[in-house]
């Protein structure tokens, strides 16, 4: 398993998709409900709590409005998994954080996609938050 498939596994697991639907999250609407086709985002707005709406869907619980933007810069096909992972790790690059990964500053690399993830530490969300601590140890527990 390399760096940055380590580093994917480690956001559904912080975004609390990875044992959660079908298909290691890839089907997962926030809040838990399942979608079922992969042909597009499903869009879905759910109110996560009074005053915060989302449309989070996925593995990594992207945003429709970015999912859309980067399908259509990348031409992909679907909202499958493959371009689920795809989408993710422009993401992490568009942080800044993708020679981290790679490089194994795992550390680094969260503090720089806290401001995605909401399940990361030091982001103003008001999601629950997993510690650095915690998110390390699991980093560290990917074969």
């Amino acid at each position: 398993m390399t760096n940055i498939d380590k580093f994917l596994s480690l956001i559904a697991w912080a975004e609390g998709t990875s044992n959660f639907g079908k298909s290691k999250g890839y089907d997962v609407i926030v809040g838990g409900k399942l979608f079922t086709s992969y042909s597009k985002h499903p869009n879905v707005l759910v109110t996560v709590r009074p005053g915060l709406k989302s449309t989070a869907a996925g593995r990594y619980q992207i945003l429709k409005r970015f999912a859309d933007a980067y399908m259509k810069q990348f031409k992909l096909p679907d909202f499958g998994p493959e371009s689920q992972d795809k989408i993710a790790i422009q993401m992490i690059k568009e942080q800044g954080a993708y020679d981290d990964v790679q490089n194994g500053d795992i550390e680094e690399a969260i503090k720089k996609c806290s401001n995605i993830w909401a399940s990361f530490p030091d982001n103003a969300y008001g999601q629950p938050q997993k510690t650095m601590a915690a998110l390390l140890k699991k980093y560290e527990s990917f074969a």
